[in-house]
């Protein structure tokens, strides 16, 4: 028996591997810090739960739409107006189980062998494994931390020729936690002009975990409005991953054509799930339930790029969004306590896993191999204790 070659070029998640390992490691009685899931530690506020309690007892327990209920698809569409000041129709939304799997209907919509699909490095790990999947070709374009990991719009134009299929790109980022701003997005939208055929996802899913600045999406720029797909869930901003909800807001035709493709997947998303996210997408996202998680992150990255700056060789930037650092750890590769030598991230990430018994991720397979993911959505407690380990077992390395 043997697996099809499609599955074999598929890799395993970092992050779910990081955090199997974790679990292993503590399952054998060892106290393991964990940096390494993107996972808001706050339980999903009282009130959304209870619309969900609700919905229960009101029955919501049948096959839901394929596209999501009707008058969830009105409230994101109510919810792009308030917050993004964008018009979209209910026919326009997909609502699927997870952000995942959002992506996954738009890039299996569109990309075919052998298409280009361009990833401004650092991306999330789930793109470039997705376009694999489907048969492209990834072409990635390299940032820094120098450049706060961004692309400028000469790189972005240098990247694309008209044979360009996609374009996926996330802001906040996930692993930067870098936010583009409306200049630097409209720079970007003078460049995609150009290639009338290409479609771009806007991966927002951080949206409401911002510090510095206000949000905007590419899709506010008439010019490309058609070519521009939202990504959005309620994972992050509503501490809600286990409860599996994403959406992307779609030009009309290829809207239709994720709901084809998810039709033949999973069919619809959870029904009271969906019945909680009409409760979560309508409520004021200033609400305290939101703004102190937003606060209590932002308290921790102050506190993480602290304590980093006692360690020799971590190099970061500030991130203004999300709950990630991504330091660049290259300063160590080549070095050793004897036992063990740091080649490259993964290295790192294993030796400190093994040393210290601290959990975070290699920047390679986010296009960054110079560089780690640290997740910060843990108590302050655990980030001195984790950075104090991490500290401790660089020492060692000469």
């Amino acid at each position: 028996m043997q697996l099809s070659k499609r599955l074999q070029r598929l890799g395993e998640s970092a992050t779910l591997r990081m955090a199997k390992k974790s679990r292993e490691m503590r399952s054998q009685g060892i106290d393991v810090i964990s940096f390494s899931l993107g996972e808001p530690d706050f339980d999903t506020p009282q009130f959304i739960k209870d619309s969900a309690i609700q919905a229960i007892e009101d029955g919501y327990t049948y096959y839901p739409p394929v596209n999501g209920y009707g008058d969830l698809r009105e409230t994101i569409c109510e919810k792009f107006m308030r917050d993004n000041n964008l018009h979209f129709e209910p026919e326009q939304i997909v609502v699927s189980t997870g952000g995942k799997q959002s992506i996954a209907n738009v890039i299996f919509a569109l990309v075919e062998d052998g298409d280009e699909v361009v990833l401004p490095a650092p991306f999330w790990v789930t793109y470039p494994e997705q376009v694999n999947l489907a048969g492209g070709k990834v072409v990635p374009i390299y940032t820094s931390v120098e450049t706060d990991y961004k692309m400028t719009a000469e790189q972005l134009d240098a990247a694309l020729t008209q044979d360009t299929k996609l374009l996926v790109y996330s802001s906040p980022c996930n692993p930067s936690g870098s936010v583009y701003s409306r200049d630097e997005l409209e720079a970007f939208a003078k460049v995609i002009e150009k290639y009338p055929n290409l479609v771009v996802v806007s991966d927002e899913m951080y949206e409401h975990i911002l510090f510095e600045g206000s949000r905007a999406s590419l899709a506010e720029f008439p010019a490309i409005r058609e070519q521009v797909v939202i990504l959005n869930g309620l994972s992050k901003g509503f501490a809600m991953t286990g409860w599996r909800l994403g959406y992307v807001a779609a030009p009309l035709w290829l809207a239709k054509a994720c709901a084809k493709f998810q039709g033949q997947i999973t069919s619809g998303a959870n029904a009271m799930t969906q019945r909680a996210a009409i409760t979560a997408i309508a409520a004021d996202p200033n609400r305290p339930e939101v703004q102190d998680m937003v606060s209590t992150f932002k308290k921790r990255r102050d506190l993480i790029l602290t304590l980093m700056k006692d360690i020799p060789g971590m190099k970061s930037h500030k991130p203004t969004g999300a709950f990630y650092v991504l330091p660049d750890i290259s300063y160590y590769f080549g070095k050793s306590n004897g036992g063990t030598t740091i080649n490259n991230a993964s290295d790192f990430a294993e030796y400190l896993l093994l040393k210290a018994h601290v959990a975070l991720v290699s920047g390679e397979p986010f296009g960054v191999p110079n560089c780690v993911r640290i997740s910060y959505a843990n108590s302050d407690e655990q980030i001195k204790e984790g950075l104090k380990r991490i500290k401790a077992a660089l020492a060692e390395l000469s």
